[in-house]
């Protein structure tokens, strides 16, 4: 927009005004991005709002009285996490000599100190010149940022001066160049490891030194992290005479590394408030630092930045096409805004979070954005980006806004606006990228708040009906666990007197049982005889039907093979036919293909065409649909929050009736529960008399069936002798039957025999027959022709 078009709406517009437009430019950035095709597909299965740290989210790592380190790892919602350290020592300390496992930048927040190194790969992270002795340094103070590759080792010394300022340093790892995510070892070990991880007379062999001085120096405790940096140049420290073992394996030179006070060439870094900024104007500055302002970052696709927006000012709706943003607070507080581009489903919400000294947050790529400084105070923050390839922030407002690439008429429809309020929107304004934004940072703060505390009260809603819900299960299952102790005790009851009732047919059966397996007992005995005797028979009659079918199988057997000898004579005379066949259909194949693929081809091209033309008509279409769904929307949210006061409302008048409704039933219920357990007792008591009752009737009924019992014994023990009588006459014809029987079964056997035998010599006859018919056969399908004496197949 222009200046006088801007300077005319400070005039006309309120505060609120003015932040509804910051608000809708941020919105229409996903229109935007969707038109210009700047985007990817993403996953909103995956988004998790991980994209803030707070600073009591920071654990600690490392904490003396010389210093502290600090870490946190942040997401950035699509299951990519990023690691953070934070170091801070006091002035004359000593960050002890560590070897990189990972790819390291940093940044000083304050502070002054020197940071040495020395590379084992012999590279020099980009500088142009490196020592011969491979072992460099340089002085570092606040607003420095330089870049270490894994395998460098280095260590950190911070200077005394008068303000007694403490060194801070931000720093992020990486598990190689260019790959921002969280490193899978630890980012860096202490030098101390790598020597005295050797076993003792490995150590004394090495370093050609007694066992006594070998022993002193393994045995000592394990200084912290940080420590404080002696003054005494006379008296050795024990992280010096650790540097003599560490020279045998990196170098005569090695030990020049920790050599505070020798003079070291210095190697450039890049201080963001050295230098011209990208962006400076009354709202605040911003710079970006590549591989061109630092050498130390060539190679790696990882960017810094930093941005410094004055009070009231934002820095202005943007989105990244190629690069994440991983920032730090350093300075005040802000508010920033995150658009999600959502496809409809519901976990994509816009982000909005209030941040300050300390905080960490995200931006994943492609992610429209805003940051807002607070009218009380300026707001701070630097951070790394990655970037698959060079990032071109996009601008939605000012000289460099996509808005321009579009044309205006496909703009009004978008906007549903007229011709000249798009116009006034396109007008180019000097500050495109930092504006003033008054109160907008108080504005979204207000808003933040308000959807905490929908949250809240959605939550307590929400637990309060679950509350409801328990004491109504609650209630439920107290009442079916009553229901189920009386189910119980009545099922005991019935089932005592079946028990009863069972063990009275059960003496009777046993007794009715036990004369019924006698008897059965006798009846196997003959039925097992019989089976012998019809196993014996049916094992005869087996054998002999095997034998003739193992004699017609041997007749089969020749017959098929002389049939299987004529179809392979057939077989081979077909398939050699088949193959001059398959020979002439695979040249026509190939040529009907090659016709085919040309054919193909114009029809794919056609296709393509088509294809393009529909693609645009739906672009169209779709634009038109997603303006008349926002206007639905804004139409529908107005309703939904009057019909939700009137809800909420109504719902309170019936939440306090419910509770005086429940508190009459709960008397009710009282009065009831303890009627109930009255008539209880009284059915209790009944049961009880009438089962006295039950046991004396049962009682005498076992009596008169004793009694009864023994005079059918009486009885039984004269009919006995009669019985053994009617038992030996009923033995005797069965044994008399048994014997006409098998007279019958030896003489069916003599019949089946004969006629076996006839079956035979039948088969015999009328195989040797047909075979005199095959031989004829054959004979008349193959005859003899011509010189060659050849056959000829009829």
């Amino acid at each position: 927009m222009s200046v006088g078009f801007l300077a005319m709406w400070r005039k006309n517009l309120n505060m609120a005004s003015i932040f509804k437009l910051c608000a809708v430019l941020v919105c229409v950035t996903a229109c935007v991005i969707n038109v210009t095709a700047a985007t990817s597909s993403l996953d909103d299965e995956h988004r998790k709002l991980e994209l803030l740290a707070k600073k009591n989210e920071w654990r600690s790592v490392v904490s003396t009285e010389n210093g502290k380190i600090s870490d946190v790892e942040i997401g950035d919602g699509f299951n990519r996490t990023y690691y953070l350290q934070h170091i801070e020592m006091d002035p004359n300390s000593l960050f002890l000599p560590v070897i990189l496992h990972t790819d390291m930048t940093f940044y000083v927040h304050s502070g002054r100190g020197r940071v040495s190194w020395f590379d084992v790969d012999g590279e020099t992270n980009g500088d142009k010149h490196k020592d011969k002795d491979k072992s460099q340094g340089m002085r570092i103070q606040r607003g420095d940022v330089y870049r270490f590759k894994p395998g460098t080792i280095f260590y950190i010394r911070s200077s005394l001066d008068d303000e007694r300022r403490k060194l801070r340093i931000y720093a992020i790892f990486a598990n190689s160049e260019g790959d921002l995510g969280v490193p899978v070892v630890w980012p860096y070990s202490g030098v101390r490891d790598l020597v005295l991880g050797f076993d003792k007379k490995v150590l004394q062999a090495a370093f050609q030194m007694p066992e006594e001085a070998v022993e002193e120096i393994t045995s000592a405790k394990k200084p912290p992290q940080i420590v404080h940096a002696a003054q005494n140049s006379s008296s050795r420290t024990f992280w010096e005479v650790e540097a003599q073992f560490i020279e045998v394996f990196l170098g005569r030179n090695m030990y020049s590394l920790f050599e505070v006070n020798k003079k070291k060439k210095s190697t450039g870094v890049y201080n963001f408030f050295d230098g011209d900024r990208d962006v400076e104007n009354c709202n605040g500055w911003s710079k970006a630092v590549s591989s061109e302002e630092l050498p130390s970052l060539r190679g790696s696709n990882i960017g810094l930045f930093m941005v410094n927006l004055s009070k009231g000012a934002m820095m202005g709706p943007h989105w990244n096409p190629s690069a994440t943003e991983i920032a730090i607070v350093l300075e005040g507080q802000g508010m920033v805004n995150i658009v999600c581009l959502g496809t409809g489903r519901k976990e994509c919400n816009n982000t909005r979070f209030m941040v300050e000294e300390g905080y960490a947050f995200v931006v994943p790529r492609h992610h429209p954005m805003a940051q807002m400084a607070f009218n009380n105070g300026s707001f701070v923050f630097v951070g790394f980006t990655t970037r698959d390839k060079t990032n071109h922030p996009q601008f939605i407002a000012g000289k460099r806004s996509v808005l321009q690439t579009l044309q205006k008429q496909v703009l009004e429809v978008a906007f549903n606006a007229s011709n000249s309020t798009v116009s006034r929107l396109l007008d180019p304004q000097n500050d495109s990228i930092i504006l003033e934004c008054v109160s907008c940072a108080e504005e979204e703060e207000k808003i933040m708040e308000e959807e905490i505390e929908k949250a809240r009260e959605e939550e307590r809603k929400r637990q309060e009906e679950e509350r409801k819900k328990e004491e109504e299960e609650e209630r439920k299952r107290e009442e079916e666990a009553a229901k189920k102790r009386e189910e119980e005790r009545r099922k005991r009851e019935e089932e005592e007197e079946k028990r009863k009732e069972e063990e009275e047919a059960r003496r009777r059966e046993e007794e009715k049982k036990k004369k019924e397996e006698e008897e059965a007992a006798k009846k196997r005995e003959e039925e097992k005889r019989k089976r012998e005797e019809e196993e014996k028979r049916k094992e005869e009659e087996e054998e002999e039907r095997r034998r003739e079918e193992e004699k017609k199988k041997k007749e089969e057997e020749d017959a098929r093979k002389r049939e299987e000898e004529k179809r392979r004579q057939e077989e081979e005379e077909r398939e050699r036919r088949r193959q001059e066949e398959a020979a002439r259909k695979a040249e026509e194949a190939r040529r009907r293909e090659e016709e085919e693929m040309k054919r193909k081809k114009e029809e794919e091209a056609r296709k393509r065409e088509e294809e393009e033309e529909a693609a645009a008509r739906k672009r169209e279409e779709e634009r038109e649909r997603k303006r008349e769904e926002e206007q639905a929307r804004r139409e529908e949210e107005a309703k939904k929050r009057e019909e939700e006061e009137a809800r909420r409302k109504e719902k309170e008048r019936a939440q306090e009736e419910e509770a005086r409704k429940r508190e009459k039933e709960k008397a009710q219920e009282e009065e009831q529960r303890r009627q109930e357990e009255e008539q209880i007792q009284q059915e209790e008591t009944r049961r009880q008399q009438e089962a006295a009752k039950e046991a004396e009737a049962a009682r005498k009924a076992k009596e008169d069936e004793q009694a009864k019992q023994r005079k059918e014994q009486e009885e039984a023990e004269k009919r006995e002798p009669e019985k053994a009588r009617e038992e030996e006459s009923r033995r005797q014809d069965e044994e008399q039957a048994q014997q006409e029987e098998l007279k019958r079964q030896q003489a069916a056997r003599r019949a089946r025999e004969a006629e076996a035998k006839h079956r035979e010599e039948e088969a015999g006859s009328a195989g040797k027959k047909k075979s005199e018919e095959e031989q004829k056969q054959e004979e008349i399908e193959y005859r003899p022709g011509g010189p060659g004496g050849e056959g000829r197949v009829l």
